[in-house]
């Protein structure tokens, strides 16, 4: 009996051992997946929330303190100094600009000679000229669509017209047709677009279904204006000088301008819903005069810290986790309160990478590769410090292998489903897959793509410069039928996103949020521990556009 009981043990031993085994996870991994904890990540957020931190504005007094939070955590967990000259602090040099609304001004221009002026505010806005004090243009107007080109998916909205010296006007976002992510670069990359087709200025405006971009928002932020950073030879990174003028204008106006056309505004917008390009000239000029002055510099700084890998080689590789710890600052009262604290965007992110810090930090053995966390400045600013952090970092750029970005992950209701934005682009979604499988959580698909998610957050940064990426955000199921995740995202948005009432007391499940850290971590150390660096898809779009490139070919990012 005893030998028979001694049998069945190591029978069932076998069994489980088999069983932990199959999930492609190591037991050490696992253990310190397991061992999470929801209210260090509570914990962190109602610090990083704290009216005390004044919003996070990079170059306040919050900003820093909240820094220097990311930084005694750091210390803490054993991570070393990965900033400049042996510190946690990698300073990134920002420069705002404005527009000067009283030499400034925007008018239509008729075939016969007949002049309208616009009201700055109400009829539209202008961008800053960057590097030109007073810019002034006057040039026919060509309709470009969508104002993109992409050969790719067969779609060409500039295909046998000439804009040469001449002013674009397209509608903001990009064809619905397209895959989602393709749906987002395109959105964001036309004034490279009409810059490369010989444009000198651009003019934009919404179709009827996108509330994102209306004139009150749009102005609103004009007025804020805008920020860059400086590269070593102080001029602003990313701009266009060959574009002399830049405008937005309101639906009322688009509508004055298409009139001159002769052709169905009705039936434009009906060819742009079917994603059908389109391109003819407008009948009229514009003059835009832009008087733009610079606001001032800010010294932006991000965090970073470095636990060290084991393996004698793959030490030098790096997994680079990023979250932005910047937010809005205090502003004008909404509802009697100015500070917008930013507690899930983003001091959720922080808190959660923090957590999953800590989960490394506890392996007995560390992982193969190192693992470098970054907390962003200046993300809100147009991820401007994970921009300056990719295209400077403080570890050789060749050597970073990966990154994992989280930004407001949504965690109102239980984690069902995720939505890991990149992940279909490159190797990384074997990691995905395998980790989402051991937590039983389901892989969606984005439920949001007039969102243009993938854009509009730091992992963006890293797929410019040619490095697989991933981006995880909660799904729409909720475990209630009763519950709809999709509308109460979008009710969020719509009433809670970039306001004073972000704040820590909100009905957040950080049962949720642990999981998004056991994500985090669980996907990062396979990466880590995988002696193959990830890939890029064969022929996918961003591998092709950003990734190395074969020998003797040219890159086709313009760099600027």
């Amino acid at each position: 009996m005893k030998t028979v009981l001694t049998l069945n043990f190591l029978l069932l031993s076998i069994s489980f051992l088999f069983a932990q085994d199959k999930s492609g996870i190591p037991a050490d991994a696992r253990a310190a997946a397991q061992s999470v904890r929801p209210e260090a990540i509570r914990a962190h957020m109602r610090f990083l929330a704290d009216d005390a931190m004044e919003g996070r504005r990079p170059g306040t007094r919050g900003y820093r303190l909240a820094a220097n939070y990311v930084i005694a955590q750091f210390e803490a967990l054993g991570l070393q100094p990965a900033g400049e000259d042996q510190t946690y602090l990698q300073k990134v040099p920002l420069r705002q600009w404005q527009v000067r609304e009283e030499g400034s001004s925007l008018t239509l221009i008729g075939k016969n000679g007949k002049e309208q002026p616009l009201v700055f505010g109400k009829n539209y806005t202008l961008s800053p000229v960057y590097g030109d004090e007073k810019s002034e243009i006057t040039a026919p107007v060509v309709f470009v669509g969508f104002g993109v080109t992409a050969p790719d998916l067969n779609y060409d909205d500039y295909k046998n017209v000439d804009v040469k010296g001449k002013i674009v006007a397209y509608f903001n976002g990009a064809p619905a047709a397209f895959p989602s992510n393709q749906r987002a670069y395109h959105s964001s990359a036309k004034l490279e677009n009409a810059a490369a087709h010989g444009a000198v200025g651009v003019i934009s405006f919404s179709l009827p279904t996108d509330v994102r971009n209306r004139m009150e928002a749009s102005s609103a932020r004009a007025r804020a204006g805008t920020y860059r950073w400086l590269g070593k030879d102080g001029n602003p990174q990313r701009v266009f000088p060959e574009l002399k003028g830049v405008a937005a204008l309101g639906d009322s106006t688009a509508r004055t301008v298409f009139a001159a056309s002769g052709r169905s505004l009705a039936d434009i917008i009906a060819a742009a819903n079917r994603s059908i390009p389109q391109a003819f000239p407008l009948n009229l000029s514009v003059r835009m005069k832009t008087e733009t002055r610079s606001g001032g510099d800010i010294a932006g700084y991000n965090v970073v810290g470095v636990l060290p890998g084991t393996d004698p080689v793959l030490k030098n590789e790096y997994v680079v986790y990023v979250s932005h710890l910047d937010h809005l600052g205090v502003a004008r009262p909404i509802k009697g309160d100015s500070i917008f604290n930013g507690a899930h965007d983003n001091a959720s992110g922080v808190g959660i990478n923090l957590e999953a810090a800590r989960m490394f930090a506890s392996l007995p053995t560390k992982p193969k590769r190192s693992i470098l966390f970054v907390a962003v400045t200046a993300e809100e600013m147009g991820l401007l410090g994970s921009d300056y952090f990719a295209s400077n970092p403080t570890v050789p750029k060749d050597k970073i292998i990966a990154n994992l970005c989280l930004d407001m992950p949504f965690f109102f209701h239980p984690l069902v489903d995720i939505v890991p934005y990149g992940s279909e682009h490159s190797s990384l979604a074997k990691e995905v897959n395998t980790v989402a499988n051991y937590l039983g959580v389901k892989v969606a698909k984005d439920p949001m793509p007039e969102q243009v998610v993938f854009m509009r957050s730091d992992h963006f940064s890293f797929v410019r410069q040619g490095i697989p990426a991933i981006y995880i955000k909660s799904g729409t199921e909720t475990g209630n039928p009763q519950l709809d995740g999709l509308k109460l995202n979008l009710d969020w948005r719509a009433t809670i996103y970039h306001s004073p009432e972000d704040e820590i007391d909100q009905p957040f499940d950080f049962g949720a949020a642990a999981k998004h850290a056991q994500l985090q971590f669980l996907i990062g150390y396979l990466a880590a521990q995988n002696p193959q660096r990830p890939t890029w898809n064969k022929g996918d779009f961003f591998g092709t556009k950003f990734g190395p490139k074969p020998a003797g070919s040219s890159s086709t990012e313009s760099g600027r």
